[in-house]
């Protein structure tokens, strides 16, 4: 089982329905996963609760509107197929309006982060 798959399958089944939030579960890869999304104003914001072995995540969704913020979310590296992007190859998502979220030695960026700090990585997913 992919967790980071199973977050975003999440993320958008729940932006679907309308649910406020969304409860995932606990990894670091997640945790950051999450916080970078809600400093680029894609979800409200991430808490983790609980103990260990059952710790998740509670993920405020973001509405504008009415509508869902995210309105279409991508996995790009799959378990079969895993791609890597070096800063000079990120390019943006859907003219800007979209962002990739990128796996790098510094920790997950976004792909903005990444090319300001000239550094590369494997691509996790694009959100828009």
């Amino acid at each position: 089982m992919d967790p980071v798959a199973d977050m975003i399958t999440r993320i958008r089944n729940a932006g679907a329905v309308r649910k406020p939030a969304v409860e995932v579960r606990y990894s670091a890869l997640a945790e950051a996963i999450a916080k970078v999304l809600a400093r680029e104003a894609w979800i409200e914001n991430a808490v983790p609760q609980g103990k260990s072995p059952q710790r998740t995540i509670e993920i405020t969704l973001k509405y504008v509107d009415g509508a869902h913020r995210i309105s279409g979310i991508r996995r790009v590296s799959h378990l079969g197929k895993r791609v890597y992007r070096g800063w000079r190859e990120i390019r943006s998502v859907r003219q800007g309006y979209g962002m990739s979220l990128i796996s790098t030695p510094q920790g997950i960026l976004s792909d903005k982060e990444a090319r300001k700090k000239k550094v590369g990585g494997e691509v996790l997913f694009e959100v828009w």
